[in-house]
């Protein structure tokens, strides 16, 4: 790309009469200031009709600005299958997401109109925006939206399988959770299906497959695969060094990477399936300062990933942790289930908790079908003509039935106990008892399930108070009856309650190892496990306060103690070049500042 010296053409004050209009800000137009900024540190080239600047499943390591003509977004392009999904004139510009997250591009860029276009290395942009924050804002808030905007249009991969596979289902929350563009064919009831297994020479046993720009076919891949496919980044199999280590990447765990990166500590962040942990799977958080109009948890754990990625944490996903083990001289090493290690001075435990399952006869074969232990899109797109029934009463149960309520003709709430307002916010309840759709039944338990074709058809409820029982017509269950931490992997290693949970401060001091603590010169300090300089933060924690906000709050002090930790130590820190500030050139978050999360 050749540049040259000629003065930036001013942006049109209206589109051209073909161009996609401007959606929730997805498709901003620059100013002509802005364009002028950018242009003193780019390269400008001429364009022609048909040449391609973004290539599906390629990765794009330039910010592309259109100065004059147009160029359009396609989908499979060259394939039977191509359609234009957008256009764009003179003022706009182009990428989404994962131009940010290094992620292979899910659409080509044509041009469709000769002019010209203004070039900046991404590495280059970030330096930029960190100068001028309304740009950056900008930029920012345009491509969270073109990426929720092809999620809904179905681009990208698709995902050949039944609906009564686990490893469909896997395949789909994977994607799902991660907020990949794809489609899912389902090979019981899509026509497209049996005309793509003979394409490819695949019989029906041999699915759930993948497919990239029909070109290339996996076959039941491992999240690991499919992460590598779209360009995702799970770690290397070789042992890597850190100062921090931050296993869990919900609130707690993002909020922990976004303080330890951005005063100085080099930081990887490890989780096995995606970023935002139960949190995200939160249909709608509204009760915190901040967000009046409320945020959904997947959006929430989006802008908490980018925000940690922008003060240089490394985010790795998928990354299964599998075994915690003290080394000599202080360090740790984090062992992952699919090879490699993590060697690191210090470690934040931010695993969070599993919803509990719920254990009534017949469950078992209607869990991969039609009982699910989340509430996001993913799930009511299971379910959007069916009556279906929440079980619960804190307030994922209420956020879950209030969403669903949106989606589907009937929710029934089953409480265990007498009152809806025993365990749920008072905003939720006064929004359950007003909505039309949501059934409230109190004192109501589940006693069993009928299926049929390896689908739910009704549950057997029970009044535990008069004993009175009757099956109730519904389609899907979505059960939120407390949780379970996800603590497995540590064996004894790091000392916990008697649920599970892990002990931090002086419980966990009490119930150390008799030499642990012998030489350090100090006690254990607040979010500190029986291990100095392992500390937990969130869900995981025992006797901690269960709502989003707390988690974030926790793993912001759980670095402060890292800190503590490290000054006790005569450990050498690998920080970053200006010391204990940010690194400079990174996007900031809408808003500026450190964000904490919403709390349920």
């Amino acid at each position: 790309m050749a540049g040259d010296d000629r003065p930036p053409e001013a942006a049109p004050d209206e589109a051209v009469s073909f161009e996609t209009p401007d959606l929730y800000g997805a498709y901003p137009r620059l100013s002509q200031a802005q364009i002028a900024f950018l242009a003193e540190h780019g390269e400008r080239f001429r364009v022609e009709p048909g040449q391609v600047l973004v290539r599906e499943g390629e990765r794009c390591a330039d910010f592309l600005v259109i100065l004059s003509g147009s160029i359009e977004i396609v989908e499979a392009h060259g394939t039977p299958d191509e359609r234009v999904l957008r256009v764009h004139g003179p003022g706009r510009f182009l990428g989404e997401l994962g131009l940010l997250q290094g992620q292979v591009a899910f659409y080509t860029a044509r041009v469709r109109e000769p002019g010209e276009v203004l070039s900046l290395p991404i590495d280059r942009l970030r330096v930029l925006v960190a100068r001028d924050p309304i740009l950056g804002d900008l930029i920012l808030r345009a491509y969270l939206g073109r990426r929720a905007l092809l999620v809904g249009a179905g681009a990208g991969f698709r995902i050949l399988g039944s609906r009564y596979s686990p490893d469909t289902r896997r395949l789909r929350e994977f994607a799902a959770r991660n907020r990949l563009p794809h489609r899912w064919i389902d090979l019981e009831s899509d026509e497209e299906a049996e005309a793509l297994l003979r394409r490819f020479s695949i019989p029906p046993e041999e699915t759930p497959i993948v497919i990239w720009r029909d070109q290339r076919v996996l076959r039941n891949p491992s999240n690991a695969e499919l992460a590598r496919l779209i360009g995702l980044s799970p770690p290397s199999t070789e042992e890597t060094r850190s100062d921090l280590i931050i296993v869990g990447s919900g609130p707690a765990g993002l909020a922990a990477a976004v303080y330890g990166a951005s005063e100085g500590l080099t930081t990887a962040l490890l989780d096995a399936i995606a970023t935002g942990g139960q949190a995200s799977t939160s249909s709608l958080i509204e009760n915190y300062f901040g967000f009046p109009s409320g945020i959904s948890g997947s959006d929430l754990a989006e802008r908490g990933d980018l925000q940690a990625r922008k003060f240089g944490a490394q985010v790795w996903v998928p990354a299964d942790a599998a075994l915690l083990k003290p080394e000599d001289e202080g360090y740790y090493r984090v062992t992952l289930a699919d090879g490699g290690d993590v060697v690191s001075h210090t470690v934040v435990l931010a695993t969070g908790a599993w919803y509990r399952r719920l254990e009534v006869p017949g469950i078992e074969r209607v869990e991969g079908t039609s009982v699910y232990y989340a509430a996001t899109v993913y799930e009511a797109q299971q379910c959007s003509a069916d009556p279906v029934a929440v079980v619960g009463g804190g307030n994922s149960a209420g956020q879950a039935s209030l969403f669903l309520a949106q989606r589907v003709p009937r929710v029934h709430l089953l409480v265990r106990g007498p009152d809806l307002g025993a365990k749920m916010s008072r905003y939720l309840v006064d929004q359950i008892e007003r909505h039309p759709r949501v059934n409230v039944l109190l004192n109501s338990e589940v006693r069993g399930v009928v299926e049929g074709d390896d689908v739910l058809r009704a549950i057997a409820v029970e009044n535990n108070r008069t004993g009175e029982r009757r099956n109730l017509v519904v389609r899907a269950m979505f059960v939120f009856i407390g949780t379970r931490p996800r603590t497995a992997w540590l064996g004894d290693v790091v000392a916990l309650d008697d649920r599970g949970f892990v002990l931090t401060g002086a419980s966990a001091q009490a119930r150390a190892s008799g030499t642990v603590w012998e030489g350090q010169g100090r006690t254990c300090l607040g979010l500190e496990t029986s291990l100095p300089g392992v500390f937990a933060a969130g869900d995981v924690r025992s006797g901690s306060v269960k709502r989003v906000a707390s988690a974030a709050g926790e793993g912001a002090m759980a670095i402060h103690q890292v800190h503590e930790h490290l000054g006790h130590t005569t450990v050498d820190i690998a920080r970053h070049p200006d010391d204990t500030e940010a690194p400079s050139g990174r996007f900031t978050e809408p808003g500026g500042g450190h964000n904490t999360s919403p709390a349920h």
